[in-house]
């Protein structure tokens, strides 16, 4: 049953292109990772759902024994870490890495030369810091150096260059040099002492990756060290499916055919590299469901690009589940699936209508779910309600990437402000 049985693209230049890590738009090397499961993405996700909550908790540090530009991005697998990529250059000459974006992540990283412990086989040749005209490492006692505590949750002995540590949720780890080189996105916005890491010991769920693009808001991350150039403002369109693509763009960028709607961005000291929002409300089938605000104050709630699937306090999800099962009461149900819970056999249908699902923001922002992010397949015929319930009310609420699916998604971090903008891509 297709996508398009569900009732309920633009071309867009200069921007850095996305789409799925496994699609054929993909850069990613073809052959050489396996393609994961539905039950292994749901599992890896709930991995990462545990990690962001610890990081709320200041429980995160893990020690390891011994003007506008757009790229284009891809979908990649749910590692824990992110799930889209995105095509960088570093060092001069400039070498071309695959990397995954995060917003829940500040640090950027690629592996390098030499592998002193280990390296895991990537998608382009590792890169030699020695070969760059343009590359330091940064040393142990600079400002620089001193951010990377609270850009990474740990810190490392280092007699001269500073030393990076970086451990998430799924054991997955880079350690390495804390390193300058020039970053080129395009053209005409190059970088030439963007800080990153050059890792020498790595392990982990990053499929055939080079490494990680942090977009989170410490002062590490790849957002603040461009804001001279794009002002602490950048937005991406994630695709919905394997055959298309998105992009991931830096500065003011916007197509002008959708109206954004923005909600303001909360600041909030338990994670402060995270982007926070005030989530109000939600609607099934235009009708507002009965939920307390206060509901969604006692967890907050962040919204991640590497969560795939947007987690709700029980109290939320009961009434979602509810509401979304009496719309879909025609339909014959199924088992549940992981922490899918509500399924439905759809075989014999060739189209299925869906009830509105709209997540209501503060500042009167909403957004209307596409269908892609209402409903994912988990077998031939099994169709299964794409949210998921937390462990309790407290556990911190994440809207995840497949309902930020076709939207345009707007950070304006300068400006306080996150907006939504309905059909940026398919």
């Amino acid at each position: 049953m297709p996508p398009s049985m569900f009732s309920g693209a633009k071309t867009i230049n200069n921007l850095l292109q996305v789409t799925h890590k496994y699609g054929p738009c993909s850069p990613q090397k073809k052959g050489t990772t396996k393609i994961p499961s539905l039950h292994q993405i749901l599992l890896d996700d709930q991995i990462r759902v545990k990690y962001l909550n610890n990081k709320i908790s200041n429980n995160h540090a893990t020690t390891i024994q011994d003007s506008a530009v757009k790229v284009p991005a891809n979908s990649g697998q749910s590692l824990g870490t992110g799930n889209y990529v995105v095509n960088i250059g570093i060092g001069t000459p400039k070498q071309e890495f695959t990397v995954i974006f995060d917003t829940g992540s500040d640090l950027t990283w690629i592996q390098c030369q030499p592998c002193v412990v280990q390296c895991y086989s990537q998608k382009d040749t590792i890169f030699n810091p020695s070969t760059s005209s343009t590359y330091s490492n940064i040393s142990c006692g600079s400002n620089a150096c001193k951010q990377l505590q609270s850009a990474t949750g740990n810190s490392r002995p280092c007699a001269t260059a500073c030393i990076y540590q970086i451990v998430y949720g799924d054991g997955s780890y880079s350690v390495g040099y804390f390193a300058r080189d020039k970053l080129t996105l395009s053209r005409s916005d190059v970088f030439p002492k963007f800080r990153f890491g050059c890792g020498e010991n790595n392990n982990g769920l990053f499929g055939t990756a080079d490494g990680l693009l942090g977009l989170g808001r410490n002062k590490v991350s790849t957002v603040s060290q461009t804001a001279t150039k794009y002002g602490k403002i950048f937005s991406y369109c994630l695709p919905s499916s394997t055959s298309s693509t998105g992009y991931l763009a830096f500065g003011k960028k916007h197509t002008g055919t959708t109206k954004i709607q923005y909600t303001p961005l909360l600041i909030d000291s338990r994670g402060p590299s995270f982007y926070f929002l005030n989530m109000t409300g939600i609607s099934v089938g235009r009708k507002t469901l009965a939920i307390s605000a206060s509901v969604f104050t006692t967890s907050g709630t962040i919204i991640d690009s590497g969560t795939v699937i947007t987690r709700l306090a029980p109290t939320a999800y009961s009434a979602l589940k509810s509401a979304f099962s009496k719309a879909m009461s025609k339909y014959p149900t199924a088992a549940p699936y992981s922490i899918l819970d509500t399924c439905y056999n759809l075989s014999g249908y060739t189209r299925v209508t869906l009830p509105t699902i709209v997540l209501h923001f503060g500042g009167g922002a909403d957004l209307n779910v596409d269908s892609a992010g209402i409903i994912v397949q988990a077998s031939s015929t099994q169709y299964c309600l794409a949210f998921a319930a937390n462990s309790a009310d407290t556990d911190l609420g994440i809207l995840g990437n497949m309902q930020q699916q076709t939207f345009e998604v707007v950070y304006n971090v300068a400006g306080g402000k996150l907006g939504f903008g309905a059909g940026a891509c398919s």
